[in-house]
């Protein structure tokens, strides 16, 4: 089925306008100067702050993860191009049987298990470095598993987001509208139940432990006036030893999650990790990122509808239109091109919401030595890249750099007259 110049032109237009209003909340709502113009400037610098030993490990590291990371995105950009760009997937999904809608979760499962397959190795490379760093201390079967988790969450919402798409193909003619409203209800719904819903698969939560540590987190949550009805502890280390804390969710389901093994770090350190997770919850940064991040889906919805109704797309891949189950490899090397060009612009954004929180936790606890020094611990302890080139900036860091936040901590304290650390 071809579809009329004027459902064509609609879909652009609704693209160029939902593309305009995420590019426009964006532009407006994020915070790109963190701290006054006045803030004295601090230029961020490693050798300051870390031995030549830490240096040289981070760059040993940062080296050897890089090869098989560089691997699985050049993978993930070539089966999207075959599936795009070629008629190679639907020849292979013209092969299952059976009604139409088993017949696209089979093209999911099929698609998502032959990628999975050819990144295993890729991933047991990367897990034996971190192996070799002590990052990780899981053994191969708790590994294996854990991953097959993540797949399998992975292709479950995949297949619902594809037969969604060409079960409305197949009833709406114009179906990039149903489809635009249901990718942003989906983003929305999967960010509100991820907490309880996802997260206790991999690991387990418990309130943190009652003592003078948790009184103090939530009595530094009610002056900071963020409602916090628990601070709870994830069992990390059977996974890790890495230091980490985050929040996630929104509404009844927002919590701030600090590993187990940040509590190793010393209280002060832990109350300053905590203080700028109160500045993402404060700010509503996870409700923001998820309902920006719904425009991104509703514009992604269109998006793939100009794509699988474009006559140079159909006519390499064979598929008349959307509402063809062969048409799944196209719609996820789509989905998956888009995920990694979007890449870039999501990162620019997140680094200076957490930034941001940085600044949160200055004004929060007035302490700038005790944030360097978590800051360092962070770095070391989790074998950061202290002085990524540009293509890993832009490709993906999503936090500024650890002498970027200790940078900002020392311009910090200069502004508000303390000695800087």
């Amino acid at each position: 089925m071809t579809e009329a110049p004027s459902g064509l032109r609609a879909a652009g237009w609704a693209l160029a306008a939902l593309g305009a209003a995420t590019v426009a909340i964006v532009a407006f709502t994020t915070p790109w100067r963190i701290l006054p113009s006045g803030a004295p400037p601090v230029v961020p610098d490693s050798a300051r702050d870390f031995a030549p030993g830490q240096i040289a490990r981070s760059e040993a590291f940062d080296a050897a993860i890089s090869v098989p990371g560089y691997l699985s995105l050049g993978l993930t950009l070539i089966v999207a191009g075959v599936l795009v760009g070629t008629p190679l997937g639907a020849r292979l999904l013209g092969r299952l049987k059976g009604p139409w809608w088993l017949r696209v979760l089979l093209g999911v499962l099929c698609v998502s298990a032959a990628v999975e397959i050819l990144r295993w190795p890729l991933g047991m490379w990367s897990e034996t470095y971190l192996r070799e760093f002590g990052l990780s201390t899981q053994n191969w079967l708790a590994w294996a598993v854990d991953r097959i988790k993540n797949i399998g969450i992975r292709t479950a919402l995949t297949a619902i987001m594809v037969l969604a798409v060409v079960a409305l193909a197949r009833r709406y003619r114009r179906w990039w509208i149903p489809a635009a409203i249901g990718a942003f209800v989906l983003t929305v719904v999967v960010s509100f139940a991820y907490p309880v819903l996802v997260e206790p698969i991999f690991n387990d939560f418990t309130p943190m432990p009652a003592g003078r540590l948790r009184d103090d987190l939530l009595a530094m949550a009610d002056r900071d006036g963020v409602p916090v009805e628990d601070v709870l502890v994830a069992d990390a280390s059977r996974r890790t030893t890495a230091l980490n804390a985050y929040v996630s969710g929104f509404g009844v389901t927002r919590r701030i999650v600090v590993y187990d093994t940040l509590l190793r770090a010393p209280a002060s350190e832990v109350e300053l990790v905590v203080a700028h997770e109160l500045g993402h919850a404060k700010a509503g940064d996870v409700l923001y990122g998820t309902l920006v991040g719904a425009l991104g889906a509703a514009c992604g919805a269109c998006l793939l509808y100009l794509v699988t109704s474009w006559g140079p797309v159909r006519r390499r891949t064979g598929i008349a239109s959307a509402a063809d189950p062969r048409a799944v490899g196209l719609i996820m090397g789509v989905l998956s091109l888009a995920t990694v060009l979007s890449g870039p612009a999501q990162n620019l954004v997140s680094r200076h919401i957490e930034a941001r929180a940085d600044a949160h936790a200055l004004d929060l606890t007035r302490d700038p030595a005790t944030f360097i020094s978590m800051q360092k611990r962070l770095a070391v302890t989790n074998i950061s890249d202290l002085s990524p080139d540009c293509f890993e900036y832009v490709l993906y860091v999503s936090h500024p750099t650890a002498p970027e936040r200790i940078a900002m901590a020392r311009s910090w304290a200069r502004l508000n007259g303390m000695q800087e650390p």
